[in-house]
């Protein structure tokens, strides 16, 4: 397994050339800075050299390489295997399909061998809760249960920065909005690693919802949604639905035993005085505002870190290894200026030679702890890749 990383920028091009490494065995992940406005250059030069590859990527609140974050740049991160299968499938995807068109997916990409899934979606007209759902059932339905659920499938939700205006996944070289694109890689020399911790803690009075549909609720207590939380932000309510992304809702299901998920607010109806989110939170559930220091943020990266090197097992510590890092704009937005402590954190949690890269998200997908994926907010989702030597000695 090799591992290069390459920067394309609108004004100073590529910081090095493009490696020759383009074949069946080849993954490529793309992601373009929050400020990127038009990276087709970059991306039809990416399609030309790989076209036999596997390529994969999307837009985002900021992209991450080398312990660094990245706002005016293209990051492409090149994975070339020694004996690992890869299998790419994109379908195009809304809000209402998300859950049949993950369990396509799903269904598309099972196969013996299969060692995990890195997943990236449209970040806005989507469903992540189904999505995640879906996954898990194609998967099961194909593989069984138990052959499923040893399969980790990680990932996330394409971004646009802080605006919540348009987000895109790469369609056959192209940014095209609307689609899901998952990356099954296959292979018994293939070890995998995943962590996802948060950092938020609950304040506020409990309150509980009285209307929704899906992703998109109506009542909090009998009463307009958008007015309740509106109240909550005080002199912030003006920058939603960004402003929100500082106090996201901690939901605990109805007649639910599982620990509580963090939803994140992606778009408001001042009409309809309703929220999107971007998972479910379905009727029934119980809420409480969160909020999150530095310090906590900064503890949960680098649990998120440990926690994957935890999953994985032991690795040849020689060999070449990858880490995607995919963490919440929310967190990005807190941290501010400390933005890159959080890197800097992960980076604590992994060994000296691991590749760092991945982005920020408008939502992320991990395993539960002792379940299947799920959507995730406000996180820092780790996914790591390490192939062992020929022998299969550690």
């Amino acid at each position: 397994m090799q591992v290069a990383t390459r920067r394309w920028g609108p004004v100073s091009g590529w910081d090095e050339p493009l490696p020759d490494w383009d074949g069946p065995s080849t993954a490529v992940l793309v992601f373009a800075g929050a400020r990127v406005e038009v990276p087709d250059p970059a991306l039809a030069q990416v399609a030309a050299a790989f076209p036999t590859s596997a390529v994969l990527g999307c837009s985002t609140a900021g992209a991450v390489v080398d312990d660094l974050l990245e706002d005016d740049a293209v990051v492409v991160t090149v994975v070339r295997f020694a004996a690992t299968r890869l299998r790419l499938r994109t379908r195009p995807v809304t809000a209402s399909t998300s859950a049949a068109t993950g369990a396509d997916l799903g269904r598309a990409l099972a196969d013996d061998g299969l060692a995990a899934v890195l997943v990236v979606s449209e970040g806005l007209d989507v469903n992540g809760t189904a999505l995640a759902a879906g996954l898990v059932d194609g998967l099961a339905e194909r593989l069984g249960a138990a052959a499923a659920a040893d399969v980790p499938v990680t990932g996330g939700l394409a971004g646009d920065g802080d605006r919540f205006g348009r987000t895109w996944v790469l369609v056959d070289g192209r940014p095209v909005p609307g689609h899901v694109s998952a990356l099954g890689l296959y292979g018994a020399r293939l070890r995998v690693g995943w962590g996802s911790q948060g950092g938020w803690s609950v304040f506020g009075p409990e309150r509980r919802v009285t209307a929704a549909h899906g992703n998109v609720v109506h009542e909090f207590d009998d009463q307009p949604a958008l007015a309740l939380y509106r109240r909550y932000l005080g002199d912030r309510a003006g920058e939603l639905p960004a402003g929100a992304l500082r106090f996201p809702l901690a939901v605990t299901r109805p007649g639910s035993s599982d620990r509580e998920v963090v939803r994140t607010v992606l778009a408001v109806d001042e009409d309809a005085q309703t929220m999107t989110f971007a998972g479910d939170v379905p009727t029934g559930s119980r809420v409480r505002l969160m909020r999150a220091s530095v310090d906590r943020l900064l503890d949960g990266a680098e649990g998120a870190a440990e926690d994957a090197a935890l999953t994985a097992g032991p690795t040849p510590s020689a060999a070449p290894a990858l880490a995607v890092a995919v963490s919440c704009v929310g967190r990005r937005l807190v941290l501010g200026d400390d933005v890159d402590r959080e890197l800097e954190a992960v980076r604590v949690g992994l060994t000296g030679d691991t590749v760092l890269a991945g982005f920020y998200s408008y939502g992320e997908l991990a395993p539960v702890e002792g379940g299947p994926c799920r959507l995730h907010n406000q996180t820092m989702t780790m996914t790591t890749w390490q192939e062992l030597p020929d022998d299969g000695r550690r």
